[in-house]
């Protein structure tokens, strides 16, 4: 076998140059560098100001300083390693790129004199805050813990959940420059092996420089079918949502600097779920399954089903003869609605940007004076606003912030096609829609399963809220090698 070439050398002051040229120590003011003589050798400590803990740091040096003159004088590494650094995470690294990254990333480095290997010591204590309940999915009587945007904290609440020696936390890098830190998560004796290769190798081929937009990035390069304006895979904020899902047979990706994790392969009804279903009895979460259903379906046709109605006497029964606009009006309703759903995209993100102490008076704006002042100057007639603000709130019960704004892209595509094309178009888009939905694949999972492909038993999951004592197998979909969650 060859032997790997080092790029370290045992003349000390050669090792110290090469680490400062790749470091750029003298322009960067947050690179620590220290020189120091102990044990009767020289030595160096690299480490990055905001990185490392500056307690463990003194603690190190301080134990260092007690060597006597000759406590180093034969094989120093493997004496530091065994006895003189005893309760610290150490390896050793003669390459130097490979060094000047664990550097970065928030270990320290100490180069002794008259060795060819640098001991690299796990010191890091990263910026971070808090977990804390997830704004985007909220529950009422649950776990209020979240994911943060420290990876090794998100890979230890999902750990906490599930204690099988079988979950994998598989480390990974992307970025050329920004060489982020990915883990692939996933239970070995459950999840579908290539599934597992697929994604690896996925991930493994990406060459960029860096992650700027961190999973989302990964995201595009996971998935192909970028133009598909549907989410294509789950993010989650929640641990127990991301247990939930590995214990089924899921794969999920984690990334560093993100508070996120995805969750692959996903289907359209998983975007459907939520956490609080599970958190009360199966009745009680069935009544909230199909509201949310409901609201989902009218947060996408209530709209562009009124406006068909409105301007097409007789299209529905007679019984629906009221729909419509009887007072008259300046705006064609077409342009009324237009303007109402751009007005709605800029109030969502209006409440993105806006701080919290200004939220009331952002909604009183969208209230009152657009609202109430808009119907009275003649820009809006009260239906436009009333059936726009019913959509509206359908799509914020939407468990999904994605499939949310797919949804409300879908509302105003149709209701573009019914201004336009009338029930035709409207009944063209819809079909178009849905046929890219079935045909979708994520992954080699069909999108639409259970629903398409059909499984009855999968569907009535889905439909209903079962209770856990009769959901005795995991989704099909995944392929898992273990497909029954209970013994009986």
């Amino acid at each position: 076998m060859r032997k790997r070439k080092k790029e370290l050398t045992q003349n000390h002051e050669h090792n110290v140059k090469a680490v400062n040229e790749k470091l750029r120590a003298d322009k960067n003011f947050d690179i620590v560098e220290q020189e120091h003589h102990f044990g009767g050798r020289a030595m160096a400590l690299y480490a990055v100001d905001g990185f490392s803990n500056d307690l463990v740091i003194t603690k190190i040096l301080e134990h260092l300083s007690k060597l006597d003159v000759d406590a180093l004088s034969h094989d120093p590494i493997t004496r530091l390693e065994e006895r003189m650094l005893p309760n610290i995470e150490i390896e050793r690294e003669d390459k130097l790129d490979p060094l000047v990254s664990e550097i970065l990333s928030g270990q320290a480095a100490l180069i002794v004199e008259g060795c060819d290997e640098a001991i690299l010591l796990d010191i890091r204590e990263y910026p971070v805050r808090e977990p804390q309940e997830p704004d985007m999915e909220r529950v009422a009587r649950g776990a209020k813990d979240g994911f943060v945007e420290t990876l090794v904290f998100n890979t230890a609440l999902v750990r906490r959940r599930i204690r099988d020696p079988g979950l994998i936390m598989e480390a990974m890098e992307v970025g050329r420059r920004s060489k982020t830190d990915i883990a692939l998560s996933y239970i070995d004796t459950i999840a579908d092996p290539e599934l597992i290769r697929r994604i690896k190798k996925k991930i493994e081929a990406i060459d960029i420089d860096g992650l700027p937009m961190a999973d989302k990035t990964i995201e595009e390069f996971l998935i192909k079918e970028n133009f598909a304006p549907f989410p294509q895979v789950r993010y989650t904020e929640r641990p127990d949502t991301a247990a939930v899902h590995l214990l089924e047979g899921n794969v999920m990706v984690f990334v560093d600097g993100s508070n996120v994790g995805m969750i692959m392969p996903t289907t359209f009804w998983d975007h459907m779920q939520h956490a609080e279903e599970y958190r009360q009895e199966p009745i009680v979460g069935f009544f909230l399954r199909w509201v949310r259903f409901l609201a989902v379906f009218m947060s996408i046709f209530l709209v562009p089903l009124w406006f068909l109605m409105s301007q097409n006497e007789g299209l529905g029964p007679q019984a629906w003869d009221f729909i419509g606009v009887e007072e008259e009006y300046n705006i064609p309703l077409f342009w009324q609605l237009l303007v109402a759903e751009f007005g709605l995209q800029v109030l969502r993100m209006a409440a993105i940007h806006t701080p919290d102490a200004l939220a009331t008076a952002l909604s009183l704006v969208a209230a009152i004076l657009i609202g109430e002042i808009g119907i009275e100057v003649g820009v809006f007639t009260g239906e436009v606003v009333l059936y726009v603000a019913v959509s509206a709130m359908g799509g914020y019960a939407t468990p999904s912030y994605e499939l949310g704004l797919f949804n409300g892209l879908l509302r105003i595509l149709l209701i573009l096609s019914a201004g336009f094309f009338s029930a035709n178009g409207f009944l063209i888009v819809t079909t178009i829609v849905f046929l890219w939905l079935v045909k979708t694949k994520i992954l080699n999972s069909p999108y639409m399963w259970p629903f398409i492909p059909f499984n009855a038993k999968a569907m009535a999951d889905i439909v209903f809220r079962p209770p856990y004592t009769v959901k005795n197998h995991r989704p099909s979909y995944t392929h898992p090698l273990d497909s029954k969650r209970q013994s009986k």
